[in-house]
C-alpha cells in the first residue's frame, strides 16, 4: 500500500467512474485498474462493487476511503510543513468562500492580500456551505470563508466579521415609507429566498418565520443568486433580505426597489473563517484573517455609506 494507491482510489469515488479517475490520475485505466485490485488483494476485500456502469464504495471500502482521505491530507501537510518553515506566507493558499460572499467580499479582500501578502498565492473555490466543510475537512482547501456555524469539532473557527441584512423592497410597498423595519413586520409569504443549500436561506427562515402557505409562498421562487433575488423583486415577485456587502457592490438598485435598514441585534450574519487546527501553515491562514478583517472594518462601520444613502432617503 502507497500513497499513489490511495490517490487511485479516492479519485474512483470521487468520479464514480474507472476512466474519467484514471484520466485525472495521468495514468491508463488498466494501470489503475490493476492497482487498486492489487491493494483489495492486499486487503483481502473489495473496496468498490460495480453496478452497471456505475462503481460505487461497498460498506467497508466506504470507511477505507475515509482514512485514505486523512492520510493523503496528511501527506500533503508534510509539504506544507516543509513550505512553511521555508517561508509560512510564500506558495499557494486554497481558499474556499460561500457565493453571497465571493463576489462582494473579494473585491476589497484581493487587492488587500496582493499588497500585504506579496508572496502568498491564492486559489479561490465557490462553493456551498457543505461542500465546503467537506473540503476543508479533507485537505482539499487550506481554509473556507462561510456565514454559519460549522458544528464540526474537527474544525476550527475564527470570526472576521458580522454584517447585517438590510431589506430590500418596492419603494411603493408601505414598508418603504420608514427607515427602519422590525423582523415581526416582514411578511414570509412576500420573501424571495435562494434555493436550498445556501445558508443565507436558512438564515432568512430563521429570523423571518416560514410562509404560512407554503404552496402559494413566493418563497418557492428559489434563486441560485443574490443579483437574481434582486432582479425578482424589482419585477414584482417580492422582498427580499440583502447582505450589507453585496447591497454596496449591487447599487443602483434596479427597478424601483430600494433598501431599508432591519431593526434589532439578530438582524446579521457572522462570518467566519474555518480551518483544520492542525494546519501547518497557521501564520499564512492567521495573516490572511487579519488582512480580511481590515479590508472590509471601515465599510461595515460606515454609518452614512455612500452606495447606501439613497435607500434612505
Amino acid at each position: 500500500m502507497n500513497l499513489r494507491d490511495l490517490r487511485y482510489i479516492v479519485a474512483v469515488a470521487d468520479f464514480g467512474h474507472f476512466g474519467r479517475a484514471a484520466e485525472a490520475c495521468n495514468v491508463s485505466q488498466p494501470t489503475l485498474s490493476g492497482q487498486i485490485r492489487k491493494l483489495e488483494e492486499e486487503l483481502g476485500l473489495a473496496i468498490f462493487e460495480r453496478v452497471g456502469h456505475t462503481v460505487r464504495p461497498t460498506a467497508p471500502g466506504g470507511q477505507i476511503l475515509d482514512h485514505a482521505r486523512r492520510a493523503l491530507a496528511a501527506a500533503e501537510d508534510i509539504v506544507s510543513v516543509a513550505a512553511s518553515a521555508r517561508d509560512p506566507l510564500a506558495g499557494p493558499l486554497h481558499l474556499g468562500v460561500i457565493p453571497t460572499l465571493g463576489p462582494y467580499l473579494m473585491p476589497y479582500a484581493l487587492p488587500a492580500a496582493q499588497q500585504g501578502l506579496r508572496a502568498l498565492r491564492l486559489v479561490l473555490v465557490e462553493d456551498l456551505t457543505v461542500r465546503l466543510i467537506e473540503l476543508v475537512s479533507a485537505g482539499k482547501l487550506d481554509a473556507a470563508i462561510i456565514a454559519s456555524d460549522p458544528e464540526t469539532p474537527a474544525l476550527q473557527t475564527e470570526t472576521l466579521f458580522d454584517e447585517d441584512f438590510w431589506l430590500v423592497l418596492d419603494q411603493d410597498n408601505p414598508l418603504a415609507a420608514r427607515n427602519k423595519i422590525g423582523i415581526a413586520d416582514i411578511d414570509p409569504q412576500s420573501l424571495l429566498l435562494l434555493t436550498d443549500g445556501h445558508c443565507l436561506r436558512d438564515q432568512a427562515l430563521e429570523l423571518c418565520g416560514p410562509p404560512r402557505d407554503a404552496e402559494a409562498a413566493i418563497a418557492d421562487m428559489r434563486a441560485t443568486s443574490l443579483k437574481t433575488l434582486l432582479h425578482m423583486a424589482a419585477a414584482g415577485y417580492g422582498m427580499t433580505l440583502f447582505p450589507a456587502l453585496a447591497l454596496r457592490q449591487e447599487e443602483p438598485l434596479p427597478g424601483n426597489l430600494v433598501a431599508r435598514r432591519l431593526s434589532g441585534t439578530k438582524a446579521r450574519r457572522r462570518v467566519r473563517l474555518i480551518f483544520r487546527p492542525s494546519h501547518p501553515r497557521r501564520a499564512a491562514i492567521a495573516a490572511l484573517s487579519k488582512l480580511i478583517r481590515a479590508s472590509v472594518k471601515d465599510v461595515l462601520e460606515k454609518e452614512n455609506e455612500p452606495a447606501l444613502a439613497s435607500a434612505e432617503s
